[in-house]
C-alpha cells in the first residue's frame, strides 16, 4: 500500500498545501445561525464537506466537538469521514490521543485500522508518556499506509514550560520528540509518515527540523495570530514539508460555500506564495 507520506505529498501538490479544520464549537454554530445541538453539528459539518472536500488537501475535523453530543455526535463524525474520503480529501483526525499498552493499540484501531468506522488516514497523538509508548499507532500506520502527527511544539502558551524543558543530555523536550520521529522516517522518500505538529506562532524553535524527514503541520495560522509569512520564521529550511493548517480563518467566511471555497483559495495562495520562496 502506497505510504501515507507518499499520498499527502501527491495531494498538497495536486490541490495546494492547505488542511482545514472542522471545529464545530458553540460560537461558531451560532455564528453559522445554526443551533447548539446535533442537527447543528450535522448541517455545519456537512456545508465544510461539501464546499471543501473535493478541492482541499487535508481535512482535520477536530473530534472533541462531535465527542461532546456523545453517540449521536459521534455518528455524525463517523459520516463527516466517509464523506470526506469518498470526495478525495485525506482526512487527519485531531483527537490528541496518547497512552500505553492496549489502550494504545485501542486507540490505534480505533482510527488507523480499515475495519473500523472511524477509519482515517492519519491522527494526532500525544507523545508526553514517551514516544516510544505510540509504537502501536506507528505500527498500524505503516501497515495500512496511514500517518501519524506527533505533538512536538504546541502553539499554547503552556506548552513552552513542558516542550522546551532541557533533559540531561542538554535536548529540549521538543528536539528530543523530533530526533525519534527523524528515526521512524529514515530513508522515506518523498516524505515519511510520522509527522510532527509545530505551532506556527512558536517564533524561531531552536530545532533541527529539517531532519524530521515527514510532515509538519502548523495549526495557529488566521484567527490564532500566524500569518502564512510566519512559516519562514518558524520553519526555515524546513518549508517544502509544511502542511499549514487553518480553521476559524477559513470557517468564518461560512455558512456560504461558495464563501468557504473562497477563503480556502485565499489560505492556499497564500501559504503557495511563502512555501515557493522555500
Amino acid at each position: 500500500m502506497e505510504s501515507f507520506g507518499a499520498r499527502l505529498h501527491r495531494a498538497m501538490d495536486e490541490r495546494g498545501p492547505l488542511c482545514v479544520g472542522i471545529d464545530p464549537h458553540p460560537a461558531l454554530l451560532s455564528r453559522w445561525g445554526l443551533d447548539d445541538d446535533v442537527a447543528g453539528l450535522d448541517r455545519f459539518a456537512r456545508t465544510v464537506v461539501d464546499a471543501l472536500g473535493d478541492r482541499v488537501a487535508v481535512v482535520k475535523p477536530q473530534s472533541a466537538f462531535f465527542e461532546r453530543f456523545g453517540s449521536q455526535g459521534v455518528a455524525v463524525l463517523e459520516s463527516t469521514i466517509r464523506q470526506l474520503r469518498n470526495l478525495g480529501s485525506l482526512v487527519l483526525l485531531d483527537a490528541k490521543r496518547g497512552d500505553i499498552g492496549s489502550t494504545v493499540q485501542a486507540y490505534a484501531s480505533a482510527y488507523l485500522d480499515p475495519s473500523s468506522p472511524m477509519y482515517v488516514d492519519a491522527v494526532t497523538a500525544s507523545p508526553f508518556l514517551g514516544v516510544g509508548s505510540l509504537a502501536p499507532m506507528f505500527e498500524l500506520a505503516a501497515e495500512h499506509g496511514g500517518g501519524v502527527f506527533v505533538l512536538a511544539l504546541t502553539s499554547n502558551p503552556e506548552g513552552a514550560s513542558v516542550q522546551r524543558a532541557r533533559g540531561a543530555d542538554g535536548r529540549s523536550v521538543a528536539q528530543t520528540i523530533l530526533d525519534e520521529i527523524s528515526q521512524l522516517n529514515a530513508g522515506a522518500e518523498p516524505l515519511g509518515s510520522v509527522g510532527a505538529v509545530i505551532g506556527a506562532t512558536v517564533g524561531e524553535t531552536g530545532c533541527d527540523l529539517s531532519a524530521v524527514n515527514g510532515p509538519l503541520l502548523a495549526p495557529g495560522l488566521g484567527a490564532q495570530g500566524a500569518t502564512a509569512a510566519d512559516l519562514r520564521v518558524v520553519f526555515g529550511s524546513a518549508l517544502p514539508a509544511v502542511l499549514p493548517a487553518y480553521s476559524r480563518e477559513v470557517l468564518g467566511a461560512g455558512p456560504d460555500p461558495d464563501a468557504l471555497r473562497a477563503a480556502a483559495d485565499r489560505a492556499v495562495a497564500e501559504c503557495r506564495a511563502v512555501l515557493a520562496m522555500s
